[in-house]
């Protein structure tokens, strides 16, 4: 990607080294990643926030923590800024081509645990983003498991991780999140998923459509990148997860597709670039 001398984000909040909780134990291994990201797809949220409402019947409230930019010659951190910059430019643009006004998320570095409206948000859950602080959480080294672990290397693929979680923003402000857990607290858990599905790919999708803008007129998508997001969405997949885990196939259980849906989505979005053709909900087959 041609991602270095472009604009950083400021909207980027660096609690790492701020005394939280050490990562569980050290390096973030496959059986462990797999464990929480399946937990975690059970719900629209950090699960640990779906924890703490049913214990308490309130939502979490997020400490405070002191704010600070990351250090300036940390790599990998300018990436996940620019890449965040990027997503706010083009969705300010989408909004406002629709009438409406984009508000740009905060994105958290932390490593271990932070306190969070959701929960404790814990490295390894994964990146995640909690729609009670229009937040994306994001230790990362994720992006060294995402390489080694779920077998995903690539600037590219850890920019899909990025602008899938700005999906989900954008998501919050279009009102899709808080219609998807009314809906969810009436069925099942079959069909729970079945609807948590729904929202992943359209996330999915959504991420296609940044990167749509992003390879177009902006010109930061190079030879190969669009391969790595193909390949970070098909190694993410349900069903490749379930079998990485050394687990049988459970459709039923699926909350985020498979792993043919995910590229399918965001392949969509991708081809588009436009985020009307993202409606997973309205979609006869996905």
């Amino acid at each position: 990607m041609q991602w270095k001398d472009r604009r950083a984000s400021d909207n980027v909040e660096d609690r790492r080294g701020l005394g939280r909780a050490p990562r569980l134990g050290g390096r973030i291994g496959i059986g462990t990643i797999v464990i929480a990201l399946v937990a975690w797809w059970l719900f629209d949220v950090n699960p640990l926030a779906v924890l703490d409402l049913a214990g308490s019947g309130a939502p979490a409230t997020e400490q405070q923590v002191p704010a600070q930019a990351p250090p300036a010659k940390d790599e990998q951190a300018r990436f996940a800024s620019v890449i965040l910059a990027d997503t706010e430019d083009i969705w300010q643009k989408q909004f406002a081509d629709a009438g409406q006004t984009y508000r740009a998320p905060l994105l958290v570095l932390f490593a271990g645990s932070t306190p969070t409206a959701c929960g404790e948000g814990q490295s390894a859950m994964g990146p995640f983003y909690c729609p009670l602080d229009g937040k994306v959480y994001l230790d990362l080294d994720f992006f060294r498991t995402l390489h080694e672990e779920l077998g995903a290397p690539g600037d590219f693929a850890q920019a899909y991780v990025i602008a899938h979680e700005v999906g989900h923003h954008v998501q919050n402000l279009l009102g899709v999140s808080e219609k998807v857990r009314a809906l969810r607290s009436r069925m099942d858990e079959a069909g729970a998923n079945a609807l948590s599905v729904r929202q992943e790919l359209q996330a999915d999708c959504l991420a296609g459509v940044w990167a749509h803008h992003a390879g177009g007129a902006r010109s930061m998508l190079e030879t190969g990148d669009l391969e790595e997001g193909l390949n970070a969405a098909a190694r993410i997949g349900d069903d490749t997860l379930q079998r990485s885990a050394g687990r049988a196939v459970v459709p039923d259980s699926f909350t985020h597709g498979t792993s043919e849906q995910r590229v399918r989505w965001f392949s969509r979005g991708f081809d588009s670039g436009d985020m009307r053709g993202c409606d997973t909900f309205a979609a006869k087959t996905l």
